[in-house]
C-alpha cells in the first residue's frame, strides 16, 4: 500500500508490479543438512573473497525497520520482530526508552504502516497467507487494542485518503460491491462505521480527495487501453474529462491545492518524459513546474499542511532533486551532509522535526531525526546493524547501447576481493513496468558474497526513462525485452566481467518469466535459470487475472497482446510450448496463494517438463503469495537457490541445516 500522493498519479501499470505480483505422484523430498562446505572457482578462494554472510543476516527480519513521527512529533513508531520472530509495530516516546509492543499478528508479520491524524491511532494493511485482500487495521497506541476497518471477506480495502483536517475519517477504496471496481467508502475512526461515498462507474482506478475531503478527481481507463483525467467541481455534479492520455502514454492526478483551484498532475503529453503540471481548473490552463526531457518526474516535496510544492526528483542513475524553495533547499543541503547516500524524508504536522532515512549501496538503511530550526540530527539506529563492518560490494551504475541503438541503463555488482572475470547472475526485476535502483539490494549482496557478479538491467519497457523507453516494449515480451538481457550477456563478457559459460538468469514476477524465456528462447546462453513467480504461459495468465485487474485489461493486450484476437502470438511468446528447447537446469519457486500469477503457471511448464524427462527442481510454499514474506520460507528458498547456482555455476554456499517453521515443499524430477 502506498498513500504518497505522486505514486497515485501514476499509469496504473507501475503499481501493479506485474501484469504484473496439479498434483503430482512424485518422490517429496525434504531437505537435509548438508555436510559439505563451500564450494569455489579457481579464481575464487576461500582466502581471496571476504568470509560468507549468513542468509539470516541477508534474507532475515530487521531488527528495527520504517520509523515515524506522530503528527504531533511525540511517540515514534516502527517495525521490529517480536519474542517469535514475527514483525509488529512497536512505540517509544520520543525522547524515552520506553519501547513497547503495540500489535500481536500471528503469524506473516506487519511490513508497514501510517500515523492517522487522529490522536494516538495508527493503521496497517495485512492480508491472509499472500492473497492480497489487504485489510486495515486501526490500533490505539495507549490501549493497544486492534480493530479491523475492512472486515470484509474476500475483499481488498486501499486508502484513498485521510487529511489532518478531517482527522477522525478515512476514505478507502474496496470492490465490496463488485470483486472487478473500487467505490469509495467513509470510515469513521472513532466509531468503526463504513458508509458507501462515491460510486465507481466501472472504470475508475484512481482517486483524488481535495483539500475539504472530497473526491473530486479520478484516473479513469478507456477503451482504447488509454486514461481520462475525469473532473467535477463538487460532488453533486457530474463527472467531466479534463485531459485524455492515449495507451502510449502516462498521466494522472497528484492533488490538489489547498484552495482547490489548482490540480496537480503527472504526464507525458506533449513530451517524451513524464511532467509535474499545475492544471488550473478555471482556465483549464496547464504550466509546467519541473521536466526533464529523458526522465519522468519521480518524488515530490509537498508541505504537509499548505501543499505547496518545495522541491522534485528525477530518479537518473542515482536520484536528483529540482528545489522550488530556498528554505527547502538549505534543509536538503544540510540532509545531505549528515551522510552519504540517498535520503528519503517523513515530515509531521508542525514540519518542525524530520524523520530521515538514508540508503547506502553497501550498509544498512540508516534512520536520523532532523531539526530544521537548528539544523542538527540525531542519529536513531538502523534497519540491520549486523551489516555493519561486513565487506559488501558497492553497486554501480553502467549503461550500454543495444542493437537497436536505444540506451540501456542498470547497475553491477562486483564479487568484492577478487579479479574479473567471474560468474555471473543476470537478476530481472519483476513489473516489467517497474525498474531497479541504486542501493542496498539483499539478492545482489548475497550474490557477490557467493562469488558472482550481478547485472541488474534496467531493459525497455523499465520504468522512469520516458514513453519511448516504455513504449519500445510494446509487444516484445520474449522479443526485444529479452534481446536487451542477451545483450547485456555480451556486454559482460566484452567487458571481461564474466564467463560465458557461467551467467545465470533469475528473477521474480516478469524476472521468473524472463528466466523461462532465456531457456527456452536462448537455451545455449545461461548456465542455469531460477524463476520465481514467474508466469509460463501468457494465454493462461490473462485468463487468471485478478478481477480487479479487469479496467486495465485494455492496456494489457496493448502492451503485451491481445488474449482474444491474438491467442497464437501469445502462445509463441509462452515459455511453457518451448519446452522442449530447455537444455540447462531450471529451479522454480511459487507461492500457492499467489492472485498474480496463479499456482498453475508454475506447475504447468513442471509439468511439461516432467513428460518432457528435463530435469526440474520445484519448492512450492504454501502459505505465500507473489513472493515470500515470511523470513522462515525466504531462509528456505534462498538456501535451496544459493545451493543451486553453486552446482552449476561454481560458486560458494552455505550449508542449508535445519530451517524451521517454513512451508516449502520441494520436488525435484529428473
Amino acid at each position: 500500500m502506498n498513500i504518497n500522493p505522486v505514486a497515485s498519479g501514476q499509469n496504473q501499470l507501475k503499481a501493479m508490479n506485474f501484469p504484473l505480483e496439479a498434483t503430482f505422484h512424485v518422490k517429496i523430498e525434504k531437505v537435509k543438512a548438508k555436510k559439505t562446505m563451500t564450494t569455489a572457482t579457481a579464481q575464487q578462494t576461500e582466502t581471496q573473497l571476504p568470509p560468507l554472510i549468513s542468509r539470516d543476516i541477508l534474507f532475515g527480519n530487521p531488527e528495527r525497520t520504517s520509523p515515524s513521527l506522530s503528527p504531533n512529533g511525540k511517540y515514534l513508531a516502527y517495525i521490529a520482530p517480536d519474542d517469535k520472530n514475527v514483525l509488529q509495530v512497536w512505540l517509544r516516546t520520543v525522547g524515552q526508552e520506553d519501547d513497547r509492543q503495540l500489535t500481536a499478528d500471528k503469524k506473516r508479520g506487519i511490513r508497514g504502516f501510517f500515523w492517522t491524524y487522529s490522536p494516538d491511532q495508527l493503521i496497517y494493511a495485512q492480508d491472509s497467507d499472500g492473497d492480497e485482500n489487504w485489510h486495515l487495521y486501526l490500533v490505539n497506541i495507549q490501549s493497544n487494542i486492534v480493530r479491523d476497518l475492512t472486515p470484509f471477506q474476500g475483499v481488498r480495502a486501499q486508502v484513498v485518503d485521510l487529511d489532518h483536517n478531517f482527522p477522525e475519517e478515512l476514505l478507502v477504496g474496496m470492490n465490496l460491491k463488485n470483486p472487478q471496481v473500487f467505490d469509495v467508502y467513509h470510515v469513521n475512526l472513532k466509531t468503526g462505521a463504513v458508509e458507501f461515498h462515491t460510486e465507481n462507474p466501472g472504470n475508475i482506478v484512481g482517486w483524488t480527495a481535495d483539500s475539504q475531503f472530497q473526491i473530486r478527481a479520478a484516473s479513469a481507463t478507456t477503451p482504447d487501453g488509454g486514461y481520462d483525467l475525469l473532473y467535477r467541481e463538487t460532488p453533486e455534479k457530474d463527472w467531466e474529462t479534463l485531459r485524455h492520455w492515449g495507451p502510449d502514454e502516462e498521466g494522472g492526478a497528484v492533488f490538489f491545492s489547498n484552495d482547490g483551484k489548482t490540480l496537480y498532475i503527472v504526464g507525458n503529453h506533449d513530451a517524451n518524459a513524464a511532467r509535474l503540471i499545475a492544471f488550473d481548473l478555471a482556465t483549464r490552463s496547464e504550466t509546467v513546474i519541473a521536466e526533464d526531457p529523458q526522465y519522468d518526474v519521480g518524488g515530490v516535496l509537498a508541505h504537509p499542511t499548505t501543499r505547496n510544492i518545495e522541491a522534485v526528483s528525477f530518479y537518473k542513475d542515482k536520484e536528483e532533486w529540482i528545489f522550488l524553495d530556498s528554505e527547502i533547499e538549505a534543509d536538503l543541503n544540510a540532509i545531505k551532509a549528515i551522510r552519504p547516500g540517498e535520503f528519503g524524508i517523513r515530515r509531521i504536522l508542525t514540519d518542525e522535526k524530520w524523520l530521515v532515512s538514508f540508503v547506502d549501496d553497501d550498509g544498512p538503511v540508516s534512520y536520523y531525526v532532523y531539526d530544521r530550526a537548528s539544523k542538527t540530527n540525531t542519529f536513531l539506529f538502523t534497519n540491520k546493524p549486523k551489516l555493519e563492518g561486513l565487506q559488501l560490494a558497492p553497486m554501480e551504475p553502467m549503461s550500454f547501447t543495444a542493437r537497436d541503438g536505444l540506451t540501456i541503463h542498470g547497475y553491477l555488482t562486483k564479487p568484492v576481493g577478487v579479479s574479473t572475470p567471474v560468474p555471473t547472475v543476470m537478476l530481472v526485476h519483476g513489473g516489467p513496468w517497474a525498474r531497479d535502483f541504486w542501493g542496498y539490494d539483499s539478492e545482489a549482496q548475497w550474490l557477490a558474497n557467493r562469488g558472482y557478479a550481478v547485472l541488474q538491467l534496467n531493459f525497455r519497457g523499465s520504468t522512469g526513462y520516458g514513453k519511448a523507453f516504455v513504449n519500445a516494449a510494446n509487444r516484445e515480451w520474449a522479443g526485444k525485452m529479452h534481446d536487451d538481457l542477451i545483450d547485456g550477456v555480451n556486454w559482460l563478457v566484452e567487458n571481461n566481467i564474466a564467463q560465458r559459460d557461467k551467467i545465470a538468469i533469475m528473477g521474480g514476477s516478469y524476472g521468473g518469466y524472463a528466466t523461462l524465456v532465456g531457456l527456452t528462447f536462448t537455451p545455449e546462453v545461461f548456465a542455469c535459470g531460477v524463476d520465481i513467480v514467474g508466469p509460463s504461459n501468457l494465454v493462461t495468465l490473462m485468463q487468471s487475472i485478478p478481477p480487479y485487474w479487469e479496467p486495465i485489461r485494455a492496456n494489457f493486450y496493448h502492451r503485451v497482446g491481445n488474449l482474444e484476437t491474438e491467442e497464437e502470438f501469445l502462445k509463441s511468446r509462452s515459455p511453457l510450448f518451448f519446452v522442449d528447447r530447455i537444455q540447462k537446469p531450471l529451479l522454480i519457486a511459487q507461492g500457492a496463494n499467489d492472485p498474480r500469477v496463479k499456482q498453475a503457471e508454475s506447475e504447468q511448464i513442471v509439468e511439461a517438463m516432467k513428460q518432457a524427462g528435463k530435469p526440474i527442481e520445484y519448492a512450492l510454499y504454501t502459505d505465500e503469495g507473489h513472493g515470500f514474506a515470511r523470513p522462515e520460507n525466504r531462509l528456505h528458498f534462498y538456501a535451496i537457490a544459493e545451493e543451486f547456482l553453486a552446482k552449476y555455476l561454481g560458486g560458494r554456499f552455505e550449508p542449508i541445516n535445519e530451517i524451521s517453521g517454513h512451508s516449502g515443499v520441494v520436488q525435484s524430477f529428473s
